[in-house]
């Protein structure tokens, strides 16, 4: 009969054993527990594990927003922000002007919603805050929001493929005015893991009167969470205010992921 190995013998080739396949599983007699918990120190002190940002939660999504203090020049926090929506957004897109690629004209109908019901990206799957600041006619819509992956993967996609898709089409409004809707590529500041910006047009009529909206379109991913900023008016988009509010928001967002709070408390206005 062979002899068995001597204890010290059978500990050590067991934990050699274990190192080798990468497992943390313990032999039968319990004797490897303690290269068990080794392996798990070393996994949960990783550096991946170490930089996973938690999950995105009411109070750190309101933590995120940009404030007055973020923003340069005159904006002012409003209370009514989740309550703004712009009728020259409403419209139903003219099949006419896709002939060759009606598919298109479902993007351009959905951007257009989008913009209108504050969606740009889909709906949340987890915490969101919203706010928002006045500038004389213009206005500034900032949100922040946690999103299912795939979701943002589809958004972000799309959102790149408007500018082609819907570089000019006419929508017409309830009582068959007409409107021109130009979407053009907007550049950002180079922050988060994906950005995409649009600049947004709309020609039409208000009270009898020609008119142009006008907005700047900005969304940034940070893992699976993400920001969205809205800016312009009737008297044109300020693009140094929407590239602050994307320098600034991407900083604080990332700052509340990484478990900091970040400098300058938002306000809380309900």
């Amino acid at each position: 009969m062979t002899q068995r190995p001597p204890r010290p013998v059978r500990v050590l080739a067991s934990a050699l054993a274990a190192g080798a396949l990468l497992t943390t599983a313990a032999c039968s007699d319990g004797d490897d527990s303690g290269a068990e918990s080794a392996d798990t120190t070393r996994i949960s002190s990783s550096p991946l594990a170490q930089e996973s940002p938690a999950a995105l939660t009411p109070a750190g999504a309101r933590a995120a927003l940009v404030t007055e203090a973020d923003l340069e020049g005159d904006w002012g926090q409003v209370k009514n922000a989740s309550t703004w929506h712009d009728s020259l957004l409403v419209g139903k897109v003219d099949m006419a002007d896709f002939l060759s690629a009606k598919a298109n004209a479902a993007d351009c109908q959905k951007l257009l919603d989008a913009l209108y019901d504050d969606d740009l990206l889909g709906k949340p799957s987890g915490a969101s805050a919203l706010t928002g600041f006045q500038e004389g006619e213009s206005r500034l819509l900032y949100q922040v929001a946690a999103y299912d992956k795939s979701t943002l993967d589809s958004s972000f996609a799309w959102l790149k493929s408007l500018p082609d898709k819907c570089d000019q089409f006419t929508a017409t409004d309830s009582s068959a005015g007409k409107r021109t809707v130009q979407v053009v590529a907007a550049s950002l500041p180079k922050e988060g893991d994906a950005r995409q910006g649009l600049q947004v047009t709309v020609q039409g009529t208000s009270g009898g009167t020609p008119t142009t909206l006008t907005l700047d379109v900005a969304a940034v991913r940070v893992g699976t969470d993400a920001i969205t900023v809205t800016n312009g008016g009737l008297g044109g988009a300020d693009h140094d205010s929407t590239e602050t509010a994307v320098k600034l928001g991407t900083a604080r967002l990332q700052d509340v992921q990484a478990g900091r709070t970040p400098s300058g408390d938002p306000s809380e206005i309900e």
